[in-house]
């Protein structure tokens, strides 16, 4: 019996990887052709709370350039691009994703990955950071493509729910955007392959949904931050597609079946932690082993929901598309939300996923998330009485990861944490004697 478990364990390891391997290559291929035989108009956007489902239903090509600056760092050759951005100029200080970016549109464009094509639109959705527009203006002063600020207000009211008037106020520029791809691709909007489209987000979305509830499990079946990763690619590059709706059912299946096997990433969990910011992505492995090495997990992380919050209920409705849109970018992404409502998030996190502390990973280069971490640890700490580690490093520029810094802050907090599970086991023996 023990044999036949091993057996059907083994043969439920790697289908989400190898079917995600696949359908990205095929994404990064689709660039490359659109780059070098022009099949294709490319679409420049941003990850988080963006109308990609438009982009599909013209058949033009999403393109990120932060997606394209992350693999960069996590195939460790952001640096010269990082370099030559600084020599025409950018400040150490300016966000490494758009000094690697600029760095490689500048150049050939040409990566391991994909030759990234030129934009026929850069489309500019601003949610939340304030650099998304220089950077897209800056990428539209270099080449020939038609730029669109899309300008998703802030999420204001403590509710956390946008007005009536937002949602007008976006929809109103989303029949804009309509309007420019019909202009640039030469072709009418079909409402009915929109609607379609929005329907396999929403299904898409309601999947990703339920296998980040499975972390809730003990032991969670993967880790909800450094495996999370290979689901966002999917999720955001292909939301809206028959390849990403296909990976999703595959990664779900999976995922449920490790939770019936008792299998998590580990062969121990020891401690559950959720976690706030960006990873390391050039040294994404060494940070990953950091953690590893303690039997610590991340059952839930804020940087699984830069694209979108699906968890708390959030689903693209294809009988209102644009509104459906539209509320995703404005409510249902972290990215756009006042920094108490993430720490409402957070502390749902702690809460319901039985976590036994918070680990913030400030960037030095990404403001959005690293604005303020200071104010957070103090209250997940003193306000809710959370074991609260804050380290520091860059999600791009390998100049600023200091592995021996991070290896002592982040031992000397799970020896802590184990001292206090000592205490507690000790107290709770000595109270049932």
């Amino acid at each position: 019996m023990a044999e036949a478990t091993k057996t059907e364990k083994t043969s439920y390891q790697g289908q989400m990887h190898l079917l995600q391997k696949d359908i990205m290559g095929r994404y990064f291929e689709q660039l490359t052709r659109a780059a070098e035989q022009g099949e294709g108009k490319a679409a420049y956007m941003l990850i988080s709370g963006n109308p990609v489902e438009i982009v599909h239903a013209f058949d033009m090509i999403p393109v990120y350039p932060e997606i394209n600056a992350l693999q960069l760092a996590v195939k460790k050759t952001a640096l010269p691009f990082i370099l030559k951005a600084e020599e025409l100029g950018y400040s150490m200080d300016n966000c490494a994703y758009v000094k690697a970016d600029i760095g490689l549109f500048l150049g050939d464009r040409k990566t391991a990955f994909a030759t990234i094509p030129l934009p026929a639109l850069i489309l500019c959705n601003y949610v939340g950071c304030n650099v998304y527009l220089q950077w897209f203006e800056h990428l539209a002063e270099y080449c020939d493509g038609e730029i669109y600020n899309l300008d998703v207000p802030f999420l204001r009211d403590p509710s956390g729910v946008p007005s009536k008037e937002d949602v007008e106020y976006v929809v109103r520029q989303l029949e804009e955007v309509i309007e420019v791809c019909e202009r640039l691709t030469g072709k009418k909007l079909d409402w009915a392959k929109l609607k379609r489209i929005v329907a396999i987000s929403g299904e898409t979305g309601e999947m990703w949904s339920k296998i980040k509830a499975l972390t809730k499990h003990v032991p969670s079946p993967f880790d909800n931050y450094f495996d999370s990763v290979t689901m966002m690619a999917p999720l955001y590059c292909l939301r809206g597609t028959e390849d990403g709706l296909r990976f999703f059912e595959t990664a779900l299946k999976e995922m449920e079946e490790k939770v019936r096997l008792g299998t998590g990433p580990l062969p121990e969990e020891r401690y559950r932690f959720v976690i706030e910011g960006p990873p390391p992505w050039p040294h994404l492995r060494t940070f990953r082993d950091m953690f590893a090495k303690w039997g610590a997990v991340a059952v839930a992380s804020t940087y699984s929901t830069v694209g979108g919050i699906w968890e708390f209920g959030f689903k693209h409705d294809p009988n209102h598309p644009l509104e459906s849109i539209a509320q995703h970018m404005l409510q249902w992404n972290v990215t756009n939300r006042n920094f108490l409502q993430r720490y409402d998030q957070i502390a749902r996190y702690i809460k319901e996923w039985s976590a036994d502390a918070l680990v913030i990973h400030s960037v030095k280069s990404c403001r959005l998330f690293s604005a303020g971490q200071g104010d957070m640890r103090e209250y997940f700490t003193k306000e809710l009485g959370v074991p609260t580690l804050l380290i520091e490093s860059d999600i791009e520029d390998p100049r600023y990861f200091s592995e021996a810094q991070l290896k002592n802050r982040i031992d000397a907090f799970f020896e802590s944490l184990e001292h206090r599970k000592l205490v507690r086991d000790k107290q709770a023996a000595g109270g049932n004697a």
